[in-house]
């Protein structure tokens, strides 16, 4: 099975542990991106895993697609170009004090690529799954024409389309995504979505939630992924359910609808390490339980399983194994040492 993600890989750089952007006088440095993190989650767990982006033809941007290289993703159709790598700043929360990232990223190779940069029919060549990100189209407009004609490709080639609505309020308006997502979805067969996402681009929200106060009802999330597949034909609705207790306390389950029946995970208590691309591991862990046939119950518990480790993790990539997920899933939540 062969996996395409396209998207923006950037530099991440964050102060040492804990600390606050102006107490730091020195930044640790990795690359990330959303699309990026599910690659590396796939290729990690044995899938075959390609990557599109553009990046500088520098050494920046050389060590980004060595760092996707170095965790096994195919890098072979990424493109060289433009004036920079886009970059984000990273401080991570605890307790009460809530993580924050800033964005430097305008004017970043991705965002000024053009429709010919992108041969997407040579690039599906043996492709089986197309995945992206809402973060993608919001970049600029060009990029929603090139993730329009990838889509247009993957669905004339039978491949399977996810999208992670992933709404980012520093990058597009809600009536701007909205509208553009709209436009997108009728070519997406499993949409992934957060407690937020839903409402923020198409104005479906879960009843009875108040996630500031960390009061979250699992149930009205049915309604939710019903409308999303209402709406626009979803063959899959997969929601991530996050009570945020603190930064640095979470309660985390999910919910699967396969357009009949809803399917909830065991839920945990997690301390988090490293809360950044969460969301994109459990991206990684759905497409691959789809891939290796899970029943949906299977399928819903491998992608949260997997995504409450990668909390665990410092950095946005999930470095785990399948036997690690399963184990998990399975009920062994220990932590135990293991010799």
């Amino acid at each position: 099975m062969r996996v395409v993600c396209f998207g923006e890989i950037m530099m991440r750089l964050n102060p040492e542990g804990y600390l606050r952007f102006v107490q730091a006088n020195k930044f640790e440095a990795s690359y990330a991106g959303g699309e990026a993190n599910v690659a590396v989650s796939l290729a990690n767990y044995g899938i075959d895993a390609s990557y599109v982006t553009k990046v500088p033809e520098s050494l920046i941007g050389q060590c980004a697609v060595n760092t996707l290289r170095q965790w096994g993703v195919d890098t072979k159709d990424i493109v060289r170009g433009g004036d920079r790598l886009g970059i984000y700043f990273c401080e991570k929360g605890a307790s009460q004090r809530a993580s924050k990232v800033i964005y430097d990223r305008k004017h970043s190779a991705i965002s000024e690529a053009n429709r010919a940069d992108f041969d997407w029919k040579k690039i599906f060549e043996g492709a089986d799954w197309f995945h992206f990100t809402g973060i993608t189209p919001a970049l600029s407009d060009g990029l929603v024409d090139i993730c329009e004609d990838a889509l247009k490709t993957a669905k004339e080639l039978g491949l399977t389309v996810s999208c992670d609505l992933n709404y980012r309020k520093n990058l597009w308006s809600r009536e701007k995504a909205g509208e553009v997502m709209s436009k997108l979805m009728k070519y997406v067969d499993v949409c992934i979505a957060n407690e937020e996402d839903a409402s923020d681009v198409f104005g479906i929200k879960a009843e009875h939630t108040d996630l500031t106060a960390g009061k979250l009802d699992k149930d009205a999330y049915r309604s939710v992924a019903k409308q999303l597949k209402d709406r626009f034909g979803f063959q899959k609705v997969a929601i991530t359910l996050r009570t945020s207790l603190s930064a640095s306390d979470n309660l985390w389950a999910g919910m699967l609808f396969d357009g009949e029946n809803y399917y909830f995970s065991k839920q945990y208590a997690v301390h988090i390490v490293d809360r950044v691309g969460g969301g994109d591991s459990f991206g990684g862990g759905l497409i691959y339980s789809v891939l290796q046939g899970f029943d949906p119950q299977k399928t819903i518990e491998f992608a949260v399983a997997a995504s409450y480790l990668k909390h665990s993790i410092e950095f946005d990539f999930n470095m785990v194994s399948v036997q690690e997920v399963l184990a998990l899933a399975g009920g062994d939540g220990s932590g135990r040492v293991q010799r």
